[in-house]
């Protein structure tokens, strides 16, 4: 079979790192107001099926005060996983219609030690696929380490590994490292550019070279890829004639002035065969709510059904080299 989209009835996934949480609270006011815009004047007219946050900063305190409003604002159930090391936990939405059910994966301490900011993963089903598990997860990789990104994408391809026996993947978030540069808009930084300042910076975002020059790390890209998971805005840029897809979503802010410039870090990944029921992928320009902008993902419902069934053959892994 091949896939035909229909573009009538979707599905929605949008992954937003919010800096900071919008904030801390403030006497007087019950949320912070970039808190209140993302949630009631990005986040709830979309729609989305899947909403894929990241920096939950003050979501936990007060009983996960904010994650519960989130929810009610935006009508959907939420998971937030505790934090590790950081101080930004993440969480994801799921909206109850869509996807009915969910089981918590990582929910025990010692599955979230490896991790300096543990992901938020879930199995949940499509309504009219109770019988295959999708895994979902909401990562925000280390921003400290380059090493320890390593580390938390080994882990991440322990979920990918069930797409063999039949588990579907969706997942993203802020991968705190540029993708792997053959096929993308934006060029490689050139690191000893004399504008690039912030040298700590540099270290978290690089590997030295034998020659002792630096390199961006793209060691989550790369190993996803390998995996033959999907970059689902590489694929709307090449495959579905919309280049804006790979716009960058981080880089742009004021905080950012000596990091080297734009770049592509906030990412979301699907298996071979979900990959293929992309329609359009967008980068939501939020400047007003946060550092990074959101990345907006709509799938095609009858053909994301006939991926989890897979009715279809899968992709083959993209070339990664000319």
């Amino acid at each position: 079979m091949t896939p035909t989209a229909h573009g009538e009835d979707v599905i929605t996934v949008v992954s937003l790192n919010l800096q900071n949480d919008g904030g801390p609270d403030t006497p007087g006011q019950p949320f912070p107001q970039r808190w209140l815009d993302a949630h009631t004047k990005l986040l709830k007219p979309l729609r989305p099926d899947i909403v894929l946050r990241q920096e939950a900063t003050y979501s936990h305190l007060d009983g996960q005060r904010r994650l519960h409003a989130a929810e009610d604002i935006l009508e959907m159930t939420g998971v937030l996983t505790p934090n590790g090391a950081g101080r930004n936990p993440t969480a994801l939405y799921l909206r109850p219609s869509t996807f009915p059910t969910h089981e918590v994966i990582y929910d025990r301490p010692g599955q979230r030690r490896m991790w300096r900011t543990p992901p938020t993963v879930v199995t949940t089903h499509l309504a009219e696929v109770p019988e295959v598990d999708i895994t979902v997860a909401s990562w925000h990789a280390a921003f400290n380490s380059p090493t320890g990104r390593q580390r938390e994408t080994d882990e991440l391809t322990s979920l990918v590994d069930k797409v063999k026996s039949g588990t579907a993947f969706l997942g993203g978030g802020d991968a705190n490292e540029a993708p792997v540069a053959f096929g993308e808009r934006t060029p490689p930084i050139d690191w000893t550019r004399p504008d690039i300042t912030d040298f700590v910076h540099m270290v978290h975002r690089t590997v030295m070279c034998p020659d002792g020059t630096r390199a961006n790390a793209d060691y989550l890209d790369r190993t996803l890829l390998g995996c033959n998971l999907h970059d689902v805005a590489r694929h709307a840029a090449h495959h579905l004639q919309q280049p804006d897809a790979m716009k960058p979503t981080a880089g742009h802010a004021p905080g950012a002035a000596g990091q080297g410039g734009p770049r592509r870090i906030d990412r979301i990944y699907a298996d071979a065969w979900l990959a293929q029921a992309v329609l359009a992928v967008r980068v939501l320009d939020t400047p007003h709510i946060s550092d990074h902008h959101a990345v907006c993902v709509v799938f095609d419902r009858p053909l994301f059904v006939d991926g989890l069934r897979r009715r279809f053959a899968p992709l083959t892994p993209i070339a990664l080299t000319a």
